[in-house]
């Protein structure tokens, strides 16, 4: 066998069939149950990608003059070359030549501070600029998170009406001034206006066509913007933040257009009354700014490494606005998006969060002081026993995230592979139809999520006029409420409850459909209501059983007559934590987060129980989160650092070429002519190319790229004459010897990496992913006894781990299926 490998591999011009590229990440991959076939990245199309990106084709001619006698060496190049290093979109960035990189210039800046004043200034820039980049994005996050929710406070009022001594007023803050209002009707005032008084007259049909009509008007206006201006504004962005994080290009996505649509179309799409929330797409905008400004710094905008450093606080600092957690946002980026996470990026995170969140409290666009819309503090103890509950809330919020995942991703899927995904405006306009008018009626689906949230979290008391709240006095038998904690539900609290399950309900199905549409849409508020709901339903049930049972074991030690021992808006938290924590599988940060949204030490037990029994449930039947079930989906490039190799394959059995494939192509070291390298690059669509000492050895030299080698010969024919279509190309230090009448050599040794990572044939393939994953490898050369055999990318580990992933299934489904073997007593029958 390995004298067939040496005999089939050689120098080659023939290529693989090109993968077709796709223009945008909508279009990168069905992903309906094929091989994963990530399109146009420069590491994972080595053998056979797409190299029809800009600039990856170049047109060779002869550079002018005549042939010249001279064997002089074309050593410029040695210098750093402008456009080498550099990568096209839709490429994975090299982790390991971009640290090189920087470590070189921070050695270089350390040797020169103390030759000048100057010199000094410059190194303490760069020193601090790190500090400056981080501070300059935790302002704008905080700036533009506040402008967001108190124009989406005040858009979602516009649907209802208007404040007519002051347009700029939402509902609330209209009615602050008033005299007229009264305790039980605090949200009516003579200056507060609905559409259908100003307009239609008093008709309710007329309330709810104006309803319907600004819904519709917001949801179309957003998907618009989104369609014309920035296609990259829809959606959460956390899976695309994921993998760009992990290394992956995606130009335009966090750029100034998608920030400035995305956080227009946010505040549209919120106030539409979709099922979404606004909190996934505030890390989007975070990380955008924090990409913006980056580029101000010469250290973060020439190394693509040090930028990722940046938009990993950035997305700490995205979280930090949008649920005023500043801690749960540094844990939410080390947990969640981050792919690497040094200790000074842990302390940069934590000081953009902080910047973030400051900024945010001075804004105070909710008017309460805090930082987020639902903030509650709970004065009663929970229970031993609670604990059942609060872990059945769990297993609910484990199912809820396993049947959502699936049912998610088979609607996007579809979604894909149909026709009506492309028509996405109408997609919307139709969702969007829907969920106003089956959402009017009811109180708890018209209502803001977030508004619905706080209403659900909060505990019932002196002050609050609510539904749920209206207990039955033991005194004279009203639905009043009473100082008296142990008292019974009222008419009101049994209504409130069928409508709670009615808007579960709605709330289940509509976020199925929400999510994914082509309007920026977060995941965070509709699960969070979800769990809320069902979280509030269960702590009245449990509260009543309390009042009505008080005598049984389990209330008997801890609910004394006239104690107040059960708390339903714990039972809402708890809940909502449970939900989300199954739908993206997370569980340090999310504790974190919803501790630091109540304000309450003692209640980490319950949540913690909650989320981690969501997380076991969940992972029962899928081990993927939201987040990474649509990167899987839409074909990023992206290695999960959860998921475990056990398979004994080895590197042999995923290198390519493979026995029945072409051999590799790959380039000599000193044999080869600028015409010889222009047919390589041109009949050919790989994205680099070992190098080798000569076709008979096949020992191996280095690795080069291609975008590197076709920008080093157009720089050298640029600025050096005699550079011709039969100059020398080689790679080593000193030139070949060279007949005197031959063109002058080219040389690029500059561009070539010397120590490219390699692995033996019997190298195990648990060991080749730990390497991949760990130090975010591009390729990695197959090598037996120092002789090339083939290379592994980041696309074949991708594509073996889909082949094994699938091989088990179909073994297990066939296992399920096999017939049973009949017994001896069967057959004796």
């Amino acid at each position: 066998m390995e004298s067939e490998q040496l005999y089939h591999r050689g120098y080659s011009r023939n290529s693989y069939n090109s993968i077709a590229s796709a223009s945008s990440d909508e279009e990168l991959l069905d992903g309906a149950g094929v091989v994963m076939d990530f399109h146009t990245t420069e590491d994972d199309n080595l053998l056979d990608g797409d190299a029809s990106s800009p600039g990856s084709h170049y047109a060779m001619s002869n550079g002018g003059g005549a042939p010249s006698s001279s064997t002089h060496l074309l050593d410029f190049l040695e210098e750093p070359i402008p456009g080498v290093g550099t990568y096209d979109d839709f490429h994975t960035i090299d982790w390991v030549r971009e640290k090189c990189k920087d470590r070189e210039r921070h050695r270089k800046i350390n040797s020169k501070k103390k030759e000048s004043a100057w010199e000094f200034t410059k190194s303490l820039y760069d020193a601090w600029s790190g500090w400056l980049v981080v501070t300059l994005t935790g302002l704008a996050s905080g700036a533009l998170a506040g402008l967001i929710d108190i124009a989406a406070d005040w858009m979602n009022d516009l649907k209802e009406g208007v404040c007519l001594s002051a347009m700029w007023f939402n509902h609330e803050q209209c009615c602050w001034t008033s005299n007229e209002t009264t305790f039980a009707e605090r949200d009516k005032c003579p200056q507060w206006k609905s559409w259908a008084e100003l307009i239609l007259g008093q008709a309710e049909v007329s309330r709810r066509g104006m309803y319907i009509y600004w819904a519709l008007s917001f949801a179309f206006l957003a998907v618009c913007l989104v369609k014309v201006f920035a296609p990259y504004a829809c959606g959460s962005g956390i899976p695309e933040i994921k993998t760009i994080l992990s290394g992956f290009i995606i130009r335009g996505y966090l750029g100034k257009w998608t920030l400035m649509i995305k956080t227009v179309t946010l505040v549209l799409a919120v106030a539409s009354g979709l099922s979404l929330g606004k909190e996934g797409p505030l890390v989007h905008v975070a990380c955008c700014c924090g990409n913006i400004f980056s580029y101000l710094f010469p250290k973060y905008s020439k190394n693509e490494a040090k930028k990722r450093e940046v938009l990993s606080a950035a997305s700490a600092a995205g979280v930090s606005v949008a649920f005023g957690a500043p801690i749960g946002g540094v844990l939410f980026s080390l947990e969640e998006v981050s792919y690497y996470f040094p200790l000074k990026t842990l302390w940069r995170s934590f000081f953009a969060a902080l910047v973030a969140a400051f900024v945010l409290r001075s804004i105070n666009p909710f008017g309460n002081s805090r930082l987020v819309l639902f903030y509650v503090e709970y004065h009663t103890p929970w229970y031993l026993f609670e604990l059942i509950p609060f872990i059945l809330l769990g297993v609910f919020g484990g199912l809820w995230g396993a049947f959502f995942i699936r049912a998610n991703i088979a609607w996007c899927r579809r979604r894909k592979s149909t026709r009506f995904g492309k028509y996405p405006v109408l997609e919307v306009i139709l969702v969007a139809a829907i969920t106003a008018v089956v959402a009017f009626p009811n109180p708890y689906t018209r209502q803001n999520t977030s508004e619905l949230i706080k209403e659900l979290f909060t505990d019932c008391g002196p002050l609050e006029s609510s539904q749920l709240c209206q207990y039955r006095s033991q005194m004279n038998g009203s639905k009043a409420f009473t100082d008296n904690p142990n008292r019974p539900a009222g008419p009101g609290v049994y209504a409130a409850m069928w409508q709670l399950c009615l808007a579960l309900i709605f709330k289940i199905i509509m976020t199925i459909f929400t999510f994914g549409l082509k309007v920026p849409s977060g995941l965070f508020i509709p699960s969070m209501a979800i769990g809320a709901i069902a979280g509030r339903i269960v702590g009245i049930a449990v509260e009543q059983l309390a009042y009505y049972h008080h005598d049984w074991f389990l209330f008997k030690e801890w609910c004394e007559v006239g104690a107040d021992c059960i708390t339903p808006g714990l039972y809402a938290m708890v809940g909502a934590a449970a939900c989300l924590g199954g739908v993206t599988r997370m569980t340090v940060s999310l504790v974190v987060i919803v501790f630091e949204l109540t304000g309450g030490l003692e209640y980490i037990v319950p949540l913690m129980a909650a989320v981690m029994t969501s997380k076991w449930v969940g992972d029962a039947f899928g081990r993927e989160g939201i987040y990474e079930a649509h990167i899987r989906l839409n074909g990023y490039p992206f290695l999960d650092a959860k998921e475990e190799f056990t398979h004994t394959t080895l590197a042999r059995e995923v290198m390519r070429p493979r026995r029945c494939d072409p051999p590799l192509a790959v380039l000599t070291q000193d044999d080869l002519s600028v015409e010889d390298l222009q047919g390589v690059i041109n009949e050919t669509s790989y994205n680099g190319f070992p190098v080798i000492v000569s076709k008979e050895s096949q020992r191996l030299v280095g690795f080069a790229l291609r975008r590197d080698i076709t920008i080093a010969i157009e720089n050298a024919r640029r600025k050096q004459e005699g550079i011709m279509l039969n100059s020398r190309v080689y790679f080593t230090q000193h030139a070949p010897t060279l007949p005197a009448d031959s063109p002058r050599p080219l040389k690029l040794r500059s561009i070539l990496d010397m120590s490219p990572f390699t692995v033996t044939d019997h190298t195990p393939m648990e060991i080749v992913v730990d390497i991949f994953r760990k130090l975010g490898l591009r390729q990695c050369l197959v090598t037996h006894n120092g002789i090339l055999l083939g290379i592994i990318t980041k696309k074949n580990i991708l594509e073996h781990l889909e082949e094994l992933k699938r091989h088990t299934e179909s073994l297990v489904t066939s296992q399920r299926t096999r017939p049973a073997r009949p017994s001896l007593l069967g057959r004796d029958a």
